[in-house]
């Protein structure tokens, strides 16, 4: 007798526990989600909504949750996370992007973004096509956040400013604090343009391979400190990290994952 109602407060106990985590596994969703931080000991107070046979609630809970949010349910937890789209209600922070879906321009047109793929595409030379698309749209949002990242920069906390140096270095900081890309770049197709003009009468485009290969080989001997030479600095160094942080980049570059080499290739023998 004395084991069965042991047994029973047992059963009993692991059930509250149960319930507990529950409360503040909904908890933590709530605070990730809406920002708003609940009373935790109220929150665990409340007896746990039955539910019906489909999942739903059928007992409403007495906290009042923002408007939108409910007692987590796992069916429509599951048939929201499947949705093959949802829209975000105005105003939201986050946004979904279904990786299906065409990639939008952010900063090129559409005409400077078919020269800057031929252009970085002579760069880069016989690649997968795949992976120079991949490429140039990183540059289009690279170019298209960097607005956003420089004011970022410049706005940091003198502390973590310093740590920010202290990791990277001065000159890395202050070229985030400092450099437009987007205007090199602007200012680069605006010159290439103009060249290519001048020494074929065709747009860039237009011309042959030959042409315009000659044309991006002329803007990497450019003047250090002209438009034509800023403007290929940003695209060689951006495109050698849009491509070698692609899927086929990193295939070329034999990324192993989570590994590491017991000696560094190439130095056998070398102290």
């Amino acid at each position: 007798m004395t084991e069965e109602v042991n047994s029973k407060e047992d059963a009993s106990n692991n059930l509250s526990r149960r319930q507990w985590l529950l409360r503040l596994g909904e908890m933590v969703a709530l605070v990730g989600v809406s920002g708003i931080v609940p009373d935790p000991e109220a929150l665990l107070r409340l007896p746990h909504p039955t539910r019906s046979s489909e999942g739903g609630n059928t007992a409403s809970s007495a906290i009042q949750l923002p408007p939108g949010l409910y007692d987590p349910s796992e069916v429509h937890l599951v048939h929201a996370l499947a949705a093959a789209k949802f829209t975000p209600p105005p105003g939201s922070q986050t946004d979904y992007i279904d990786p299906k879906a065409p990639y939008r321009l952010q900063f090129f047109s559409p005409e400077q973004f078919r020269v800057i793929s031929r252009f970085i595409g002579i760069l880069l030379g016989n690649v997968d096509p795949g992976a120079l698309t991949q490429t140039a749209n990183w540059l289009d949002l690279y170019l298209h956040s960097s607005a956003e990242v420089r004011d970022a920069a410049q706005h940091l906390d003198p502390l973590h400013r310093i740590l920010a140096v202290q990791f990277y270095g001065e000159d890395e900081v202050r070229e985030l604090e400092t450099f437009d890309p987007a205007t090199v770049v602007r200012e680069g197709l605006k010159s290439l343009h103009e060249l290519s003009v001048q020494q074929h009468g065709k747009s860039f485009l237009d011309l042959g391979q030959t042409e315009q290969t000659q044309l991006v080989e002329s803007t990497a001997t450019a003047a250090p400190d002209s438009t034509r030479k800023k403007f290929f600095e940003v695209l060689r160094r951006e495109t050698m990290h849009g491509y070698y942080t692609s899927a086929k980049g990193l295939e070329d570059l034999d990324y192993q994952g989570n590994a590491f080499y017991t000696e560094c290739p190439g130095c056998e023998g070398k102290s």
